[in-house]
């Protein structure tokens, strides 16, 4: 085997392992996301379409209001098996997919500022194009991302291959000339 090939190879072996952990993967749930939840063979607990309310909860049958705000789909998975197991049912099989994303929001020097339904890989790029370009006035060297879980606002260090999260809010200012 001659050595291109040989590197070839080892790179596709390892390069995935060079990558940072997805974000949607480690996703928080928050007010505006939707999930399906599903019980297998039992329809009567399966959800199809249900909308996290302004607290971050949602009704399910028999246990009330479930908290999934600031947890990943996993973990509001394993509270309903938990909560099923306690006399309800002995081996509950839950499935729980995120149908929407709360949708993230542009302002400023954009041709049309407003809120946009996220969907993964979303870079500024992309959003700014959601959001029919920029203005003749807009400067890509003032533009600030706050966070929609709540971290530290961007501000520095922002390119068009930024990554945007759920619930972010893009503010594009004007350039001075």
């Amino acid at each position: 085997m001659n050595s291109r090939l040989f590197g070839l190879l080892l790179w596709l072996l390892l390069a995935p392992l060079s990558y940072a952990a997805d974000p949607i993967t480690d996703y928080k749930l928050a007010a505006g996301d939707v999930l399906r939840i599903t019980v297998f063979g039992e329809p009567e607990l399966s959800i199809k379409k249900v909308r996290l309310n302004d607290a971050g909860t949602f009704s399910y049958p028999f246990l009330g209001e479930i908290v999934a705000k600031g947890l990943t789909p996993n973990q509001v998975e394993r509270r309903i098996v938990d909560g099923l197991k306690q006399g309800y049912l002995v081996d509950p099989k839950v499935s729980i997919s995120q149908i929407e994303y709360r949708p993230f929001y542009i302002n400023g020097e954009v041709q049309k500022p407003g809120s946009y339904a996220f969907v993964p890989g979303l870079t500024l790029e992309k959003a700014i194009a959601l959001g029919g370009g920029l203005t003749e006035r807009a400067s890509m060297k003032r533009v600030t991302i706050l966070r929609g879980d709540g971290g530290p606002p961007l501000e520095d260090n922002i390119s068009r291959t930024t990554v945007i999260s759920p619930g972010d809010t893009i503010s594009i200012a004007q350039g001075f000339f």
